[in-house]
């Protein structure tokens, strides 16, 4: 025991303060997604939240026509509305086991009022649910024609309508 710890002092006596350097380089915050402005990738805007929009058939899109819009569905026989949130993700993911959800109540909601112009479109209200994409860095989407990963900043082009409601309910 003694000898172990003679040596260790010597060891230490022999360094003398200041004489380590630790070779330490941090990651970049622009990575080549950001360069590329590819909003398909989750390694973007790392400062960042991202949030999922998806393109395709929504309820209540003028029309029918395909449209920018959360990960959806409409509140059938759901034991919550968490409940019925995560079914929405999950059609879109195909798998939650990298997603979180903060809670188990909705963060927010939104009235859309039924159109004069529009006959077959009913009033509903649409909630929104917060989760999280947890260690992994790549999600299998599906079930839509088109999906981008977007900043608070990027949904306000998405969605100018909602614009004031967004940015009121969602925290930078």
């Amino acid at each position: 025991y003694r000898r172990i710890s003679k040596s260790l002092r010597l060891f230490r006596l022999d360094l003398g303060k200041g004489d380590y350097q630790i070779d330490y380089v941090p990651a970049p915050r622009i990575t080549e997604a950001d360069k590329q402005n590819d909003r398909k990738s989750l390694q973007r805007a790392l400062d960042r939240r991202l949030y999922l929009l998806i393109y395709g058939n929504t309820h209540g899109s003028p029309n029918g026509k395909p449209v920018w819009h959360f990960p959806e569905k409409v509140y059938e026989s759901e034991e919550t509305l968490r409940k019925c949130a995560e079914s929405a993700l999950l059609s879109v993911l195909g798998d939650l086991s990298h997603t979180y959800f903060v809670g188990n109540a909705p963060m927010g909601h939104i009235a859309m009022e039924s159109s004069a112009n529009v006959t077959d479109s009913p009033s509903f209200k649409q909630f929104f649910f917060k989760s999280q994409v947890i260690a992994t860095n790549k999600l299998k989407i599906g079930k839509c024609e088109d999906f981008v990963w977007v900043t608070k900043d990027e949904l306000m082009e998405y969605f100018p309508e909602k614009a004031e409601f967004l940015s009121k309910m969602i925290i930078s």
